[in-house]
């Protein structure tokens, strides 16, 4: 059965909350979509979740975070459609003159959202017609998960996830521009010991363009982030370490390491004859006298635990082969960080 068609754009009164408290029990999945300037584009999403294949009752949870297009009269004139095929809208925007950033926009569409199962989605990306259909099947058997698609990264657009499991978690950062609230809460599920699982089909068209909101965050905040994180997981669990990668890759990470850390690196590691023949690297920015230097050794010739700057498939298998011939294992023996 089909929820009763609505369009709800306040929470503030008690009849709303009420309303609200009944409807959760029979919403299956709210579609999570955080909206800013997207018109161009939302045309084809909502197409794509119209098409869905999904037979459960479903919401699409929009707030749009200050647009100054006409995002809103899209998508409002979709409701119609939408509702025909059983997926209720539920639309609210900001009074703020500017937008206060994605994760603000997310937090505000969450809020308003009444599904047992979270499903997020960019305003410019295009689901596939089975996404929500395969996402809440694994996530009905596994609720401590969060559910991505088949592909290279955990992008937030492909998470899918129950509402308990995300608010038992919390919320994500409301910092604004440039910064990654996806990542941040990501690391926040590492935290917490709670499980990332994959759907291995591909359920998502990820749109990169110039617009992005993922464009706002520079590579070196990215980075700074990863490196933190590095440190608090693993390198504060190990008294010493190798770097494999004597390339650049590897010198930045090390560069960027705390000095406690930094002289937990016994050696880098690499297969280029060059760098072994030289047989260190000289820390030149260091303040130490004498400058610190790390030897460069054949990875053969390195101990572990290792760190792997060696980015994946880039190699032709090279890489892959050879951690493989040292037996190690992942997690304990060497973690990647590419």
């Amino acid at each position: 059965m089909n929820p009763a068609r609505r369009l709800r754009t306040s929470e503030n009164d008690e009849r709303n909350i009420v309303r609200r408290q009944v409807e959760r029990s029979v919403v299956d999945v709210s579609i999570i979509m955080p909206m800013f300037n997207a018109s161009c584009w939302l045309n084809e999403c909502l197409q794509a979740i119209l098409l869905q294949d999904f037979t459960g009752n479903m919401e699409l949870c929009v707030f749009d975070d200050a647009s100054n297009d006409d995002s809103w009269t899209v998508v409002v004139g979709w409701k119609e459609r939408l509702e025909a095929r059983g997926i209720s809208v539920v639309m609210s925007g900001s009074n703020y003159a500017k937008p206060k950033g994605v994760g603000y926009a997310k937090n505000k569409a969450i809020s308003q959202s009444c599904g047992q199962f979270l499903c997020f989605q960019d305003a410019d990306d295009v689901m596939m017609p089975e996404r929500v259909r395969l996402q809440y099947e694994a996530s009905v058997c596994h609720p401590n998960s969060v559910y991505t698609s088949h592909g290279p990264t955990v992008i937030m657009p492909t998470w899918f996830c129950s509402r308990s499991w995300f608010l038992r978690l919390g919320l994500f950062d409301e910092g604004g521009k440039g910064i990654p609230e996806d990542l941040l809460f990501f690391y926040q599920i590492i935290r917490e010991g709670w499980g990332m699982a994959r759907v291995d089909k591909c359920l998502l068209v990820y749109r990169y363009h110039e617009k992005a909101a993922t464009q706002s965050v520079t590579e070196e905040t990215i980075w700074k982030l990863r490196v933190d994180f590095l440190q608090e997981r693993v390198l504060s669990q190990w008294k010493s370490f190798t770097i494999w990668n004597a390339g650049k890759l590897g010198r930045k990470l090390y560069r960027c390491l705390s000095p406690v850390n930094q002289k937990k690196v016994t050696a880098f590691c690499d297969v280029d004859e060059k760098k072994i023949n030289k047989g260190f690297y000289t820390y030149e920015e260091s303040q130490e006298r004498p400058k610190p230097k790390i030897p460069v050794l054949h990875y053969k010739a390195a101990t572990a635990p290792f760190i792997i700057c060696v980015k994946l498939d880039m190699t032709g298998g090279v890489l892959e082969e050879n951690l493989n011939s040292l037996n190690l294992k992942e997690g304990k023996d060497y973690y990647h960080f590419n």
